[in-house]
């Protein structure tokens, strides 16, 4: 376990060290700037949208999950975030399609750049993964992307709670309440 979380946590810190913060700042123009913020991603991937979709709620946006039965249509002006490792990813890569031409905004987090999903999006946050024998063995198939996936979208928040003017406190009292 330790040698596998050590090699995680190295390939994480070495994935988010090469994320091109100018367009880390473009895209949180873009949140700032959304009517309207969808999230898509299929499988863990999706898992990951998830998690940030909630976070983003709870910042006070108005944010779908793709693919929920209560999601609206998107429009333009309203900002789409995809999420696939691949960029490949046939129903991301569809929606990308689909929305660009309505006039929305893509940006997709993808470990090629250059992907179908990559060309299709506005701006890419490109998450590159060693290509080493060891990650096969400690760290298989998508593990780095979405690890690092979810640390550099959590990383977001704390810099829209600070342009926002949220706190922990206020971002609370939209936390969901399970009774």
């Amino acid at each position: 376990m330790r040698e596998a979380s050590a090699y995680i946590l190295k390939e994480v810190q070495e994935a988010l060290d090469k994320v091109d913060q100018a367009k880390v700042g473009e895209v949180i123009d873009m949140i700032l700037a959304a009517k309207k913020i969808f999230v898509y991603g299929v499988g863990r991937s999706g898992l990951v949208g998830k998690s940030f979709a909630v976070r983003l709620v709870q910042l006070g946006m108005d944010v779908h999950f793709v693919g929920d039965m209560t999601t609206p249509i998107v429009e333009r002006g309203d900002l789409v975030i995809l999420i696939s490792n691949t960029g490949e990813t046939m129903s991301a890569v569809q929606t990308a399609n689909i929305v660009g031409r309505i006039g929305s905004k893509i940006v997709s987090v993808t470990s090629s750049m250059h992907s179908k999903l990559g060309s299709a999006s506005d701006v890419v946050l490109e998450i590159t993964q060693s290509k080493d024998e060891q990650r096969k063995r400690l760290a298989p198939l998508g593990t780095i992307f979405e690890v690092s996936t979810s640390i550099l979208l959590d990383s977001l928040v704390a810099v829209l709670m600070q342009r926002l003017a949220q706190t922990e406190s206020s971002m609370r009292k939209r936390h969901a309440i399970w009774v």
